[in-house]
């Protein structure tokens, strides 16, 4: 079975054998070893998963970056401090544009041109990115921030960082700005699998490729490690809640992705 535990484990397994270097981002940005691995991971919810997820890495000797939401699904004050104690690097999976436009009406938006709202929109939206890094940085000294999808938002939250700059706030990496995925094999397991391109609304680059080569499911990857087949740069993206060796949760995690790719799919299309 894919996405469990047992799986996970012999990806890493794998890759450890392949003497890779494990780095955060934070370190990737700051000195990027020529043969390294970024594991990341999107906390979006249930984070106890991501806390199974650094013991695992922990036990193996290597290092890991998690990225929680500001939202109660994900926010576990206790978790992330654990995860931190650990060696693994904590970042902020900011959404605060997707916020803004909840909580904040923006008068006679049918009046205004698009750099007008966008820009007001925006100023909403930095005043929450500014007031959540800093809730985050009570607990963890946050360097690294990277972008939560948000796939039923009208909005990228990206957008914000057209019209401010996050080194202004002691940032020194955001994935989709600061890595040159031409030179970095990117490998996600959005949509509960690793080619799920048609069913991504955000979390999409322009990334290397592997002449004759495709991955589906971990099994792939791992047997492309094996065989000596990956390049020597490569950034894993997490969602560590699809990852369990619960059956029932497995099923119901299955059930629920399977929904949303229909609907993100449609989505896609018509955007």
């Amino acid at each position: 079975m894919d996405f469990t535990l047992k799986t996970y484990k012999s990806l890493l397994n794998a890759l450890v054998k392949q003497e890779y270097t494990f780095q955060t981002f934070q370190q990737f940005i700051e000195n990027p070893e020529k043969k390294s691995i970024i594991l990341r991971h999107d906390v979006d919810k249930n984070p106890e998963n991501s806390l199974r997820f650094a013991k695992i890495q922990h036990e193996l000797g290597i290092k890991g970056s998690y990225y929680f939401r500001i939202v109660p699904q994900s926010f576990n004050i206790e978790i992330i401090e654990k995860i931190a104690s650990l060696g693994h690097e904590i970042g902020y999976h900011y959404e605060d544009v997707d916020f803004a436009s909840q909580n904040h009406k923006i008068k006679d938006k049918s009046q205004k041109s698009k750099e007008e709202f966008e820009k007001e929109l925006a100023a909403k939206a930095i005043e929450s990115f500014e007031k959540h890094l800093q809730e985050l940085r009570k607990y963890y000294p946050v360097k690294t921030i990277c972008m939560h999808g948000s796939p039923l938002s009208k909005y990228d939250n990206k957008l914000l960082w057209k019209y401010y700059n996050y080194k202004d706030y002691g940032i020194i990496g955001e994935p989709y700005f600061d890595v040159d995925f031409s030179k970095v094999l990117y490998l996600t397991d959005t949509g509960r699998r690793w080619d799920g391109d048609r069913v991504s609304i955000r979390d999409k680059v322009k990334s290397k490729k592997i002449k004759d080569k495709s991955f589906r499911k971990t099994t792939d990857i791992i047997s492309a490690a094996e065989k000596g087949e990956l390049p020597n740069q490569i950034m894993f993206t997490f969602h560590p809640q699809r990852w369990t060796d619960n059956s029932t949760a497995w099923t119901k995690e299955l059930v629920w992705q399977n929904t949303k790719n229909i609907i993100k799919f449609f989505l896609n299309r018509i955007r």
